[in-house]
């Protein structure tokens, strides 16, 4: 059996930005919050708590996570498969929820600018047409933060209804 090099040499980033989740390797714990009713003006959220673990995929190009969910009376798990396009330098994000694993989200497409990764959709909510907005943020070798909100016009106003708080 013979190895094969890294692209890249030493520690240094690629140029294309295809290291830009590598912070997220790991093990960690995981404070959630989730707004209870989505796009309709709630204020009361639920809080609870989740693992994840994720690890790199592709020789780089893209990683993947499993998740724990500790959501009350609905424990489940989930992952994420995120992919890196050279070419265009996005990533593309996609969501499985265990609770229904038949299906795959719509993907999630978007970058990282100044250590915070912003990533768009359009899909739907109780049967009329959304965008979806993930924000990764506050990203340091210990924690960091993803918001979910949703936009019923067009992007004019978002309305956050899930954050996730990653720590080591």
């Amino acid at each position: 059996i013979t190895s094969t090099a890294h692209p890249t040499q030493g520690h240094e980033e690629p140029a294309d930005r295809r290291s830009d989740f590598a912070f997220l390797h790991g093990r960690w714990a995981i404070s959630h919050g989730r707004a209870r009713k989505r796009l309709a003006g709630d204020t009361g959220w639920d809080v609870f708590g989740g693992t994840c673990e994720a690890r790199p995929i592709l020789g780089g190009l893209g990683n993947v996570d499993d998740n724990l969910i500790e959501l009350p009376g609905d424990l489940y798990r989930a992952a994420t498969v995120r992919t890196f396009d050279p070419a265009t330098r996005q990533w593309s994000i996609w969501w499985i929820d265990g609770r229904n694993p038949f299906s795959i989200d719509v993907p999630m497409r978007g970058s990282f600018k100044d250590g915070v990764g912003t990533f768009f959709c359009e899909d739907a909510f109780d049967g009329r047409p959304i965008r979806v907005r993930f924000i990764w943020s506050r990203i340091t070798e210990k924690s960091a933060r993803w918001e979910q909100a949703f936009s019923a016009d067009d992007g004019e106003s978002w309305e956050t209804n899930w954050i996730m708080d990653f720590a080591r």
